[in-house]
């Protein structure tokens, strides 16, 4: 039985009739993952691309999914950002795959975020740089309170809050409820802002506020409000504003 010319062409483009020393797979393990592009990461993790349509008789490899996924969300930051439904929009991309990437992802920021655990949080810089590699890739504000014991060792992290793309409602209450099921001794309330400015918003003061109020009612301290946005952060307790809370007439 003859094999057509599109079959051959098709066949030929699969990235397992490529040579040995041209495959990402085999070149990640004989050279390491550092050697490869974005596009081989990604596609070994997508594993399998497009097939053959009527329009594109050639077929896709994953590897050219990967590039124009990559070019169509402008990088990996982009298919990060991306949320899932308008990833499923892409053609070649299904829910297991969309799952597998933004596991991948994850997975690294995790890694990243473990990295910059430090024993206990002294400083501002510190807990930015714990959070930002999860924080950085929302599009939502996304509230998280670091619960600490008396050296500032971490007990837990819990988030508090998601919400739209400008706001998020802080649950005090739900903050102290958590830090006292910890046996917590002082908080770190962080929360991101998706513009990329890390200014603090008149409603991020009030929530501060609101929060020391509690802390003092029940014994627990607010060490600081650090507020991520992009690379960079605000620290209420650095500038300051964190003591001008405390001292206000309103707290």
């Amino acid at each position: 039985m003859m094999v057509s010319l599109n079959k051959k062409a098709n066949q030929s483009a699969q990235i397992k009739n490529w040579p040995l020393t041209e495959r990402p797979r085999e070149r990640l393990v004989a050279q390491g993952p550092e050697h490869l592009t974005d596009a081989e990461l990604l596609g070994i993790i997508l594993r399998i691309g497009r097939g053959a349509t009527k329009s594109d008789q050639r077929g896709q490899t994953a590897v050219d999914l990967a590039r124009a996924l990559l070019n169509d969300f402008r990088g990996l930051q982009g298919i990060d950002r991306a949320h899932i439904p308008d990833l499923l929009k892409v053609a070649g991309l299904n829910i297991a795959k969309v799952a597998q990437i933004k596991a991948a992802l994850e997975l690294g920021k995790r890694l990243r975020s473990s990295e910059n655990r430090p024993n206990s949080f002294e400083s501002a810089s510190q807990v930015a740089a714990y959070l930002q590699p999860r924080l950085n890739g929302s599009r939502q504000e996304r509230v998280v309170a670091l619960l600490l014991d008396g050296q500032n060792r971490l007990l837990d992290e819990r988030l508090i809050a998601e919400g739209t793309p400008t706001q998020a409602t802080v649950y005090v209450r739900r903050v102290l409820e958590e830090a006292l099921r910890a046996s917590a001794a002082a908080i770190v309330l962080v929360h991101n802002h998706p513009s990329g400015s890390p200014s603090p918003s008149a409603e991020d003061d009030e929530t501060t506020r609101d929060l020391l109020k509690g802390t003092r009612l029940i014994g627990l301290v607010l060490i600081d409000h650090v507020i991520i946005g992009g690379e960079r952060h605000y620290s209420y307790a650095d500038s300051g504003r964190l003591d001008e809370l405390k001292t206000s007439k309103e707290t």
